[in-house]
């Protein structure tokens, strides 16, 4: 297939590009830079110039293809709300080049959309279209296309991770280095899920491949590992030592991430390991964390 991916010199992009030439596909890669249509030019993807603001672009890369995989997403969460409105639109301008069709189109989500709650681990059959979480917009979104006869599913992301980036643990790490101690909320027993970027990249392949209409998959590898333990890697990285916070302080503390570092955001991949026959054999999260240079 000859595949449009947004978000294609991005962290997880980079790697889904790789993925979709090494298994024989044409890369069609979305960037608005010189320095990214050269990178994308030396793996061998032909470049699009654009942006995920820019509506027309995106439309005109969606109608060039056979599939899209829609990586990119504005991570400011300083403007979260707006990001997760323009992640609305962009799918939607995407999928408006699709009806008629039966191109798969694979959009990006977040565990979290698939959690039910009292600590028990997000599913792919669960999704809470009352969900806090803005987040929210991409999937409901997904489910209006696929009502219009588009062939949408969802890759649902957890901690995304190498010994470099670890998708929220980086500015956990930073905000740790800036405040001189690592931190978690109470007792720290609240769980995150994780799988290594080439899991995930593997993953995104597999799900376009499947064309399975109206699927939830979920890029976890580790169900949940307590933020706890996560604090005291950091800790011992950079030095510093690690303490609790009260749920009550973590606003002034941890500023926009105490939203979600009392939360517990474990989730199963037994399905998506089912349906796609998908294996993680990535390095662990708290490996990565390990070897990473905090200096």
């Amino acid at each position: 297939m000859r595949v449009f991916v947004t978000g294609a010199t991005g962290f997880i992009g980079t790697k889904v590009v790789r993925e979709l030439i090494d298994a024989g596909h044409q890369v069609l890669g979305l960037t608005r830079s010189d320095a990214g249509a050269q990178s994308l030019a030396a793996v061998g993807a032909e470049v699009h110039r654009g942006d995920i603001e820019d509506l027309e672009s995106l439309r005109l890369g969606a109608g060039l293809a056979d599939g899209i995989i829609h990586t990119a997403f504005n991570h400011d969460f300083s403007k979260f709300v707006a990001n997760c409105d323009a992640d609305r639109q962009a799918i939607e301008a995407m999928g408006s080049a699709l009806h008629g069709s039966d191109r798969p189109f694979i959009v990006t989500s977040v565990t979290g959309m698939g959690g039910a709650g009292h600590g028990k681990p997000a599913t792919e059959y669960h999704f809470n279209p009352d969900h806090p979480n803005p987040r929210k917009a991409s999937e409901l979104t997904c489910g209006a296309l696929a009502q219009r006869g588009v062939n949408v599913s969802v890759v649902r992301l957890s901690q995304v991770h190498n010994c470099v980036k670890q998708g929220l643990i980086s500015p956990l790490i930073e905000l740790a280095r800036q405040k001189g101690v690592s931190a978690y909320v109470d007792g720290g027993l609240n769980r995150w899920s994780a799988v290594h970027v080439s899991d995930a990249a593997r993953l995104y392949v597999l799900a376009l491949e499947k064309r399975g209409a109206g699927s939830r998959y979920h890029a976890v590898a580790e169900e949940g590992i307590p933020l706890r333990i996560i604090a005291e890697v950091i800790g011992r990285g950079l030095n510093v030592p690690v303490k609790s916070i009260a749920a009550a302080d973590a606003p002034a503390h941890f500023g926009w991430l105490s939203a979600f570092v009392g939360s517990d955001m474990s989730a199963s991949s037994a399905l998506t390991q089912e349906r796609l026959a998908w294996q993680p054999k990535g390095t662990g999260l708290i490996a990565d964390l390990e070897e990473m240079r905090y200096a």
